[in-house]
């Protein structure tokens, strides 16, 4: 597995004429001239190196992609350049990278759920590794243990959440526990659970998982020796919230929620030391009435604003992070310049957001301002297939 201090071999060799190279500025995008003095800049002459984009789709749609797309972009423009694509991985709707930044993973979004792992080599080329089943029906969300040895993965359709070990070499083994969600009783209207993600807290030591179907957030410990997840706890929604995507504050005392069924935003409570998660009052996403299906929370590095992608209303909506963390104030809505924004990620150095607009087929980008939080378009559309999910690396 590639290590943390050939991370930057690796970019190199995606971006230097191989599977990548240095993006081009698109015409009519807007000039690195004006922009706030406190983002770094270049030094006279030289250009910014460009940043590696992987990007997520499903591959049995129509229009739909055919793989995993690799893109660059420019760190100062916003501009995304297509490069190739990691065929051989169906339905690959959400990415994660490994902490050592050798592999990425994949899930197979398909009636008998997979994870895929592909070795991201240091001369530019891509290798996958192999597939093991999930347990479950539709995984649509998985995320890496900070450990680096366990892979979780979420199954929506079938309301479960996997555990596998991560060989050395990055490749996924079998499957050590599968946990189906249970009480409490499905929400109105849901047919039974629906495990939407599992990600570790920032404390390391609790691993949590939203369910959509049972309007639930659970709180596991996980066994880092045998691979398994013990319940400690849970905090149930309001009936109906359809709870999707839990973001954490970088003070590991909150986090919130983006709830897809009622159209709200709730910031919730968090203790490190129990792992229990306590929701507060549902607010308003600035969508007006009806249900704008809010996919997920973006939080600053300096935890300072909040964003929340609005598929439904086509918009991201900006929020000011108040009384450390624990209050957030509505502050405007944003077009997002697509249909259906179904996933967002920040540049790893927090100066521009990009948006995976599944209906479009569009990835659209944002300059985010570090004094005020605001948004401010970055180029034109970059055409990508049924996009859902989008992965920038560091440049």
């Amino acid at each position: 597995m590639t290590s943390p201090t050939s991370r930057r071999t690796l970019l190199g060799a995606l971006l230097a004429g191989g599977a990548l190279a240095a993006a081009p500025r698109l015409p009519g995008d807007p000039s690195d001239a004006g922009r706030r003095p406190a983002r770094p800049q270049p030094a006279a002459g030289r250009a910014r190196a460009a940043g590696a984009l992987f990007l997520g789709t499903y591959t049995s749609t129509s229009p739909g992609g055919t793989g995993i797309g690799v893109a660059s972009y420019d760190p100062g423009t916003g501009a995304i350049a297509a490069r190739t694509v990691v065929t051989g991985v169906p339905d690959p709707s959400y990415l994660a990278l490994h902490p050592s930044g050798g592999t990425l993973y994949a899930v197979d979004e398909q009636q008998n759920g997979a994870v895929t792992a592909v070795a991201l080599a240091e001369d530019g080329t891509f290798e996958v590794l192999g597939a093991r089943d999930t347990g479950g029906a539709g995984p649509c969300h998985l995320s890496v243990h900070p450990g680096g040895k366990w892979l979780f993965s979420a199954n929506y359709t079938s309301g479960s959440v996997a555990v596998h070990p991560l060989n050395a070499d990055g490749s996924v083994g079998e499957r050590t526990d599968l946990v189906a969600h249970g009480a409490p009783a499905p929400g109105p209207g849901q047919d039974g659970p629906h495990a939407h993600q599992i990600v570790t807290a920032p404390d390391g030591g609790h691993v949590l998982a939203v369910d959509l179907g049972n309007d639930t957030v659970y709180t596991y410990r996980l066994d880092e020796e045998h691979g398994t997840l013990e319940q400690l706890s849970y905090a149930a929604l309001r009936p109906g919230a359809g709870p999707r995507h839990l973001t954490f504050h970088p003070d590991g005392r909150h986090a919130y929620l983006a709830c897809e069924l009622d159209n709200t935003a709730v910031v919730c409570g968090y203790d490190p030391a129990t792992g229990v998660l306590t929701p507060g009052a549902p607010q308003s996403t600035g969508t007006g009435s009806g249900t704008s299906y809010p996919a997920q929370f973006l939080v600053t590095g300096d935890g300072r604003f909040a964003y929340l992608a609005n598929r439904g209303h086509n918009s991201l909506t900006r929020y000011a992070v108040e009384d450390g963390g624990a209050a957030l104030r509505l502050l405007d809505t944003v077009p997002v310049g697509g249909d259906f924004p179904r996933h967002t990620a920040f540049s790893p150095d927090g100066g521009l957001l990009f948006a995976a607009n599944q209906k479009s087929g569009t990835v659209t980008v944002f300059r985010v301002d570090g004094e005020s939080g605001a948004l401010e378009s970055a180029g034109s559309p970059f055409e990508a297939p049924a996009a859902v999910c989008v992965l920038p690396l560091q440049p």
